[in-house]
């Protein structure tokens, strides 16, 4: 598992950008797959989620990823759920202590959040279509609800999939052109025409800025270009693969 240094910081907190290694799946979800819907035998996706509770110190039932959606949907838990009841949305935000609140990813960003203070954490699936509708200033809002301030928040998005390797075509780029021509800065032209290169991490961490967050950093490691670290959707997709892996990426504030 891979840690930020400015969130191992923070007293009480226990976090992790986890990797692929250190799980029981086999084929191509070798080896620590964590997606309740991928296609990998889900006896083995519990074992590795059961790991991944231990290294956070939290109960397996108390590590908790939502149905995610691509929306910017941001919903605050406090324990388990029933079966087959986990929320529809991309955040989870909590203020109880020996609570994991986490997300699965496969090239989108896993964001991270903390406000020691208040004693509140999230984490948020920030894909590009999450990011554009809002999940990051949701995300904001769910932990204000519970005291928390974006001036003393650290956040910090983990390992997603580089510009260099995030080729995009006509309709993707009109669309954040035509309502934020500014949004320009964030692509580049690619070897095909009408196509173009976007940097998802870049515009991941400038929303967090630009949403009041004071401490917004990432971890510059592209899950696309790392093989044996990293579950990749897009390198799925090129290699003909016929599913993929996911990560996690969790906190939890450490019980008394």
């Amino acid at each position: 598992m891979i840690t930020a240094p400015e969130l191992d910081r923070i007293a009480g907190i226990r976090h992790a950008f986890f990797t692929r290694e250190g799980g029981v799946s086999e084929g191509i979800y070798e080896s620590l797959n964590v997606g309740i819907g991928s296609r990998d035998d889900p006896q083995a996706v519990q074992e590795n989620r059961a790991r991944v509770a231990q290294r956070l110190d939290v109960a397996p039932d108390l590590l908790l990823t939502p149905y995610q959606i691509h929306s910017a949907t941001a919903v605050v838990v406090d324990g388990p759920f029933g079966d087959g009841e986990r929320p529809k949305a991309d955040a989870f935000v909590t203020a109880t202590p020996g609570v994991a609140v986490g997300v699965s990813t496969a090239d989108c960003g896993p964001v991270l959040f903390a406000d020691a203070e208040a004693g509140v954490v999230a984490a948020a699936h920030a894909g590009w279509r999450g990011a554009y509708d809002g999940i990051l200033e949701a995300t904001l809002d769910a932990m204000e609800g519970l005291g928390a301030q974006r001036g003393r928040t650290v956040a910090v998005l983990g390992p997603t999939i580089s510009q260099v390797a995030y080729e995009v075509g006509p309709d993707f780029i009109e669309r954040f052109l035509t309502d934020r021509p500014a949004d320009e800065i964030y692509f580049t032209p690619s070897e095909r025409t009408g196509h173009a290169m976007f940097d998802l991490p870049r515009y991941v961490v400038d929303r967090l800025v630009h949403a009041g967050v004071e401490e917004a950093h990432r971890l510059d490691m592209c899950t696309y270009r790392n093989p044996e670290l990293f579950y990749s959707y897009r390198r799925a997709q090129h290699s003909g693969e016929p599913d993929y892996g996911r990560l996690v990426s969790a906190i939890a504030l450490a019980a008394d």
